[in-house]
This record gives C-alpha cells, sequence and structure tokens, in this order.
C-alpha cells in the first residue's frame, strides 16, 4: 500500500481491522487499541510485532468489522474489495494492484 500511495495520490486505501484471533489471540486487543488511536505507526508497530499499549477507549468497531467480515465472505487477511467490487484474497505486488484497480487485469 505504501509503494502505491507514494506513487499514485488518486488511490486511497480504507483500512478496516480485522483480527484472526484463532491464530493471533492478542490480535483483538491490539486491533482495538490501533482504531482507539486513530494510529498508522501502531498499525506499522504492530506489523512490524513491536509491543502495542493496551486500547485506551471503548469500542465496538472490531466487532463490527468481524461481523461485516463474515457477512461478505472473508476468511482471512489481506482481503481487498476494489472499486469495482471485486474481493481480492492474499497478497499482491504494487504493480499487480495497481493493474486490477484499474481494471486492466
Amino acid at each position: 500500500m505504501k509503494k502505491i500511495v507514494e506513487k499514485r495520490d488518486d488511490i486511497v486505501f480504507y483500512l478496516k481491522m480485522y483480527p484472526l484471533t484463532s491464530i493471533h489471540p492478542k490480535a483483538y486487543n491490539k486491533s482495538k487499541a490501533i482504531v482507539c488511536e486513530k494510529s498508522i505507526k501502531l498499525l506499522e508497530d504492530a506489523y512490524d510485532k513491536k509491543a502495542i499499549p493496551a486500547p485506551k477507549c471503548e469500542t465496538d468497531a472490531i466487532d463490527k468489522n468481524i461481523a461485516l467480515a463474515k457477512k461478505l465472505g472473508i476468511r482471512g487477511t489481506p482481503a481487498i474489495i476494489l472499486p469495482d467490487g471485486r474481493l481480492l484474497s492474499g497478497n499482491k505486488t504494487a504493480a499487480d494492484l495497481i493493474k486490477l484497480i484499474e481494471g486492466k487485469q
């Protein structure tokens, strides 16, 4: 995502935290902390396996994200929903993702 945003100011990503608690038991509270702080730095720290502070707010955003993912049939991460509604599962290169966003794949 960073590579794409650096190259294309017309492409925006909307992130929804979807913790896979069956494989990452601490992911729910980490997700909640990131949402509470609205912090890209905390998100990056989580990806870098750094310690994340406890959530500082009460929010049902994570529960709503989990419910939405189930409704949409999303069972893993990353999952990307393109502007045309297509659902992609798994990692994609920046170049491939740009092509998909542009409808060239």
